[in-house]
């Protein structure tokens, strides 16, 4: 996918596994459920399986796994 492509243009949709992601609808980024900013799929590394979001860093995943287990 290069930067002309019209498909990908807008925000991704993604199922979220143990160890990688599966694309359900293409898309160049996805928001980090914490904050809310756009993580390029490229980027992404952090993520919860059990809650099917993403996250911008390591910060942001760990914020939310206190929320959900704490």
């Amino acid at each position: 996918m290069n930067a002309h492509d019209p498909i990908g243009t807008d925000i991704a949709r993604l199922h979220y596994g143990d160890g990688d992601f599966a694309v359900m609808k293409p898309g160049r980024y996805v928001l980090c459920a914490v904050t809310g900013v756009r993580i390029p799929l490229g980027q992404l590394r952090y993520w919860s399986a059990p809650l099917q979001e993403a996250y911008a860093s390591p910060a942001e995943a760990l914020k939310r796994w206190q929320e959900t287990q704490g």
